[in-house]
């Protein structure tokens, strides 16, 4: 069953782990700088400019939340790998998203990957600090236009290979440019979300973290 969007809005940005808004479901969108995780986030909800797109990698330096049909929580997180920024900000940024991710809520993690470079050193230090932490995690390969359908096959292909000993869910594939794989993840999406809550489902444990 496919996630129907009916509304969605900009809710808040937080920089501080610890002043989340209230619990709800949570669809959270990670990967490298210009990975295409604001583009992505605009394709599902059927927005052109909701999420803000940037060519310049390292604009989102906060954690964005959208209320998507009131009930659900879609979440553009910062980029990680962008070279020009500081050390000391990469650390800060790398804190908050940390805190971030361990804080309890029923949340799902989207873990970007270039379909053009499949997995690099610290997408895959991602995805095992995920794993580690036993965050559920869903790997969507973007700008997959940018490939041909054979090209296509052989990545997604290797890539299975490659993340078989992590615990991923799935592995699916996006263009924001032709839509390419918009109905397959809000289907993956909409089950989830019937399986492990809906508004109102949260745990007591996940209200107490606000």
């Amino acid at each position: 069953m496919n996630l129907s969007i009916k509304t969605s809005d900009f809710l808040t940005s937080v920089q501080d782990p610890r002043r989340l808004p209230p619990a709800k479901p949570e669809i959270a969108f990670v990967g490298r700088s210009n990975v295409g995780k604001s583009s992505l986030i605009n394709l599902l909800l059927g927005r052109k400019a909701l999420a803000k797109v940037s060519g310049k990698p390292g604009k989102t330096r906060l954690v964005n939340y959208f209320t998507v049909n009131e009930d659900i929580y879609f979440v553009d997180l910062p980029g990680y790998g962008f070279a020009r920024t500081s050390q000391e900000m990469r650390r800060d940024w790398s804190k908050m998203i940390e805190e971030y991710l361990l804080t309890p809520r029923t949340r799902l993690v989207v873990q970007l990957l270039d379909a053009r470079h499949g997995v690099t050193r610290m997408d895959l230090q991602s995805i095992e600090w995920l794993c580690y932490n036993m965050v559920p995690v869903v790997i969507v390969l973007t700008k997959c236009d940018k490939l041909s359908k054979a090209a296509l096959g052989h990545t997604l292909l290797s890539l299975r290979r490659q993340l078989k000993p992590y615990s991923v869910l799935q592995i699916l594939a996006s263009s924001t440019k032709s839509r390419h794989g918009r109905d397959e993840l809000l289907g993956y999406l909409g089950a989830w979300l019937k399986q492990y809550g809906r508004a109102g489902k949260a745990s007591k444990e996940e209200q107490q973290g606000d």
